[in-house]
């Protein structure tokens, strides 16, 4: 009854929006209990207690030193009056204070940040004997250090932006690569999975992944976000701070980060919508589109990137500096694309994508310029996507995101040239469809070692990359019998696990020192650690099995309770008006020649 129930559209709608208005009713509750006020100093009973005696030290005749017989003898057969005196009372040291949230950035970097800028940067030596003779010169250090840490906000916030415009990319390459009957809806799933995303991660999402990372040195510390893991066996499972983005992280550097990690769930949120588009009920997606932003990314996400137990393979295993993922091949892409996968198994194909004898059918997209222009826009966007992974412009490596900018498009060009001379090769003409896939092949694997590799070594990954994505789009259509109307798993599953391997294969030792807590900087193979492509394999497993294990489960489950499959009478007329209710080209409804 109750699954009936959930398979009406009004009542799916009227589900998703009472359980929407509940998530913003508990941010108020939230909000209006909370302990720490956004712009409160610290409270001063929280201040560490000041000439609070120790417990009196044991009496020396109780535990003789030396452990020996003969000393225990000798100090007991001594006159009481020598026995030794209990020991003075010592101060406690003092604890840290609790970190406090800076809302308006006024006490966000100071002179410390101004220490390893460049070589010739000044030791903290300099700044204390600066203090004592030239106060001025201290308080322009102190300026000197928040104009540090302004330049990496402004950095980072930029490049989120940019990433932000790469859901228009993915919007037009997938209504440009499917039929016209279904652009509406198409275009809607990916207009709306950024909304329905973003009020997700914000609920609970940025808690799990960061909640716990201790912040970030480049962008003012961010020491807030230092709420204690939830771990089982030493191995760190998600974070514990920030649901809401509540007053207790109400800080400059905290919101930046969560604008910057926000558009990359979002585009790991989108990849499904490919793999799974022309038969997807929109109540269904909306259900999902939380599901991926709330939990499935998050948790993936700070094994790698929030301090979790991915990372930490290095400094507790000696395996490598642990499990390393620049910019998320593996964190974004080959998340996305796996639960695309699982995804478009439990829907099934399209109808008339497979004969009876098991043969495909091509079903040609409506508009390949469209295509086309998202490609570009998704490439515009990666500059934000990859050298934005430096989190910092100025100091600790910052400038690194030159190279990243340089690798990133170099690998983008290889790919897209080797899948269009693969199929120009096998087919007698070039494939365009192809060539847009190749390169967003190359870019999907160049994200994860894009922090590691020199030029050439960019090339190979991506050239690699163009051929892979050729192959894998024949074997998931062809021998998997998989419909992925757009190569999404092709392109971003595929390859963002061949980017997390290639890591291990040409990381050249220029970059990275002390990465995830270990010495060194991040070689590959190819030039001298093997235990990073073992470090590299277990993350490619793991995030193989988490996402699409997980998301196989959850789309099966989902299945069972409201359906996720569009009605085939709604699918044979297209989505747009049962589903959405408007089409995309009104003009044209009832011609066949535009479906």
């Amino acid at each position: 009854m109750i699954t009936r129930w959930m398979q009406q559209p009004r009542r799916a709608g009227t589900m998703l929006l009472a359980a929407f208005l509940m998530g913003v009713s508990l941010a108020l509750v939230k909000d209006a209990f909370a302990q720490t006020p956004p712009a409160a100093e610290p409270a001063k009973a929280a201040e560490p207690a000041k000439d609070v005696p120790a417990e009196p030290a044991k009496d020396a005749a109780a535990e003789p030193a030396g452990g020996t017989s003969d000393d225990a003898s000798a100090t007991a057969s001594a006159p009481a009056d020598s026995a030794a005196e209990p020991a003075p009372p010592v101060d406690p040291p003092a604890e840290a204070p609790e970190p406090v949230p800076d809302p308006d950035g006024s006490k966000t970097g100071k002179a410390s940040d101004a220490l390893g800028i460049g070589p010739d940067s000044p030791t903290s030596d300099d700044l204390e004997a600066m203090s004592a003779k030239e106060p001025l010169a201290a308080k322009l250090a102190n300026s000197v250090g928040q104009n540090k840490v302004a330049i990496n906000l402004t950095w980072v916030l930029i490049t989120g932006f940019l990433v932000m415009f790469m859901q228009a990319g993915f919007a037009c390459v997938e209504t440009g690569f499917c039929r016209a009957k279904n652009a509406t809806h198409v275009m809607l799933m990916n207009f709306l999975v950024y909304s329905l995303g973003l009020i997700g991660y914000w609920i609970c999402g940025f808690a799990l992944q960061m909640g716990s990372c201790g912040g970030n040195a480049g962008l003012g510390g961010m020491a807030v976000l230092n709420g204690t893991p939830f771990s089982i066996g030493g191995f760190e499972l998600f974070g514990t701070k920030g649901f809401f983005l509540g007053g207790d992280v109400y800080d400059v550097g905290v919101f930046a980060m969560f604008l910057f990690q926000m558009v990359f769930m979002d585009t790991a949120c989108t990849i499904p919508t490919g793999a799974m588009a022309e038969r997807w009920k929109f109540s269904a997606f909306c259900v999902y589109a939380f599901f991926m932003a709330c939990f499935l990314y998050p948790i993936f996400a700070m094994w790698a990137w929030g301090g979790g137990w991915l990372a930490d393979l290095g400094a507790n295993f000696g395996i490598g500096h642990g499990y390393v993922d620049f910019a998320g091949s593996g964190v974004v892409h080959a998340v996305g694309g796996w639960c695309g996968l699982a995804g478009a198994i439990v829907l099934g194909p399209r109808i008339g994508k497979y004969n009876k004898d098991g043969s495909a059918n091509a079903i040609p997209g409506h508009h390949l310029p469209m295509a086309f222009i998202g490609c570009f826009i998704l490439a515009f966007g990666w500059f934000g996507f990859n050298p934005g992974s430096t989190l910092a412009m100025s100091g600790g490596g910052g400038m690194r995101a030159a190279i990243v900018a340089t690798v990133t498009m170099l690998a983008g060009a290889a790919g897209a040239c080797s899948a269009v001379f693969y199929t120009w090769a096998k087919n007698g003409v070039p494939d365009p469809s192809m060539a847009i896939n190749g390169l967003l092949a190359g870019l999907v694997a160049i994200t994860a070692p894009s922090g590691f590799v020199n030029a050439r070594d960019a090339v190979i990954i991506g050239a690699i990359a163009g051929l892979l994505v050729c192959w894998a789009v024949v074997f998931v259509d062809h021998k998997l019998k998989v419909d992925d109307p757009v190569g999404a798993f092709a392109v971003h599953g595929v390859n963002g696990i061949w980017g997390v391997l290639a890591l291990g294969l040409f990381a050249d030792g220029s970059y990275g020192g002390g990465w995830n807590g270990v010495e060194g900087t991040v070689k590959g193979l190819f030039y001298g650690d093997a235990s990073q492509f073992v470090a590299q394999l277990i993350g490619a497993v793991v995030v193989i099995v988490w996402a699409f294990g997980m998301s196989f489960i959850f789309f099966k489950v989902q299945d069972k309770l409201m359906g996720i499959r569009s009605k085939p009478e709604d699918e044979m007329e297209g989505l747009d008006l049962p589903e959405v209710g408007m089409v995309a080209y009104p003009a044209f409804l009832g011609h066949g020649s535009l479906e």
